[in-house]
């Protein structure tokens, strides 16, 4: 959540690349990889989100395309002492939602209308105080950025193996060395980056709470999250798994190594420390209350209260 986890984050991804690199190519290569990790990481500082973004096909909306939406992070945003973020609408039918950015003052929330459509408007208000909390402890970065370069190696190790790398006479590894970093290169980035995920979302979840004024909305909108995403494959997703640590629930249904590492923690886990806030602040057991400062917003509203969705003006 800070600058030298995002240092210690970028410094060992680069450190792969050049593993890969040498792999491929031998000692020419791994020059050749590390110049490009260079290249990437300050690419990715300043692009990551656009790529994150344009991976799902996001469209930007305002007050007069989804004014429910736009209104509700206003007013979040403003809760949590935050600039107003860019916010999207992923037109996917898993409910999900992430936040990129390099930093509060060029941050973007997204959204997908599979959330829009099965969220209470109080549920949704979780989930997007959730984001909201990543953009505040500048998670968003390392999300982002670490996203993109794992991304970039799986795609390096990938191409190794099309384009038989890893000639021993060069100093790589020969094709059975070429053939195990194309395996193993996209798991080790994938693991760095859940290295640092897993409590990140512990805090996010806190705070989240803190921002929306009530723990049990953003409980309540995990549980449905969890049965969502169990039941609605992300096609996007799958083709781009090294995003996934950039969800609010771990948008891969499909088996393989999807599953071989988790890329959040246990969202029964993440509910039960919810629950236990809410015990803390004295909300358990109690009906959902809207915070003070938090309007129900106007009757026309896409997210009931009885937790029957209307279809909103961006679907």
């Amino acid at each position: 959540m800070n600058f030298w986890r995002t240092g210690l984050l970028l410094a060992a991804l680069t450190a792969l690349f050049g593993v890969v690199g040498f792999a491929l190519g031998g000692q020419g290569g791994m020059l050749m990889a590390l110049g490009f990790a260079a290249v990437t990481n300050v690419f990715a500082y300043w692009n990551s989100d656009k790529l994150a973004l344009s991976a799902y096909g996001a469209q930007e909306v305002d007050d007069t395309t989804a004014p429910e939406l736009v209104g509700m992070v206003r007013q979040l945003a403003a809760r949590a002492g935050l600039p107003m973020p860019r916010v999207y609408v992923i037109d996917n039918p898993q409910p999900n939602a992430f936040a990129t950015g390099r930093n509060p003052e060029n941050a973007a929330v997204a959204a997908t209308t599979g959330l829009l459509h099965m969220m209470t408007r109080e549920e949704l208000a979780g989930v997007m105080a959730h984001e909201l909390a990543h953009i505040k402890h500048r998670d968003t970065l390392t999300m982002t950025v670490s996203a993109t370069i794992a991304g970039a190696i799986s795609a390096i190790a990938q191409f190794g193996l099309l384009f038989g790398g890893g000639n021993r006479n060069n100093g790589g590894l020969g094709i059975i060395g070429t053939l195990l970093m194309a395996v193993l290169a996209p798991m080790a980035a994938m693991v760095i980056q859940f290295a640092v995920s897993r409590s990140r979302e512990y805090v996010a979840d806190r705070s989240g709470a803190e921002i929306c004024g009530n723990p049990l909305w953003l409980a309540s909108a995990l549980a449905k999250l969890e049965q969502g995403v169990q039941a609605i494959p992300n096609e996007d997703a799958e083709r781009h798994p090294a995003t996934a640590p950039l969800f609010i629930i771990n948008p891969l249904t499909a088996g393989g190594f999807d599953n071989l590492f988790s890329t959040h923690p246990s969202t029964a886990n993440r509910i039960a420390a919810l629950e236990d806030f809410a015990r803390q602040t004295g909300l358990a057991g109690q009906p959902p209350a809207r915070p003070g400062g938090f309007s129900a917003g106007p009757a026309s509203s896409p997210w009931s209260r009885a937790g029957n969705p209307r279809r909103g003006p961006w679907g």
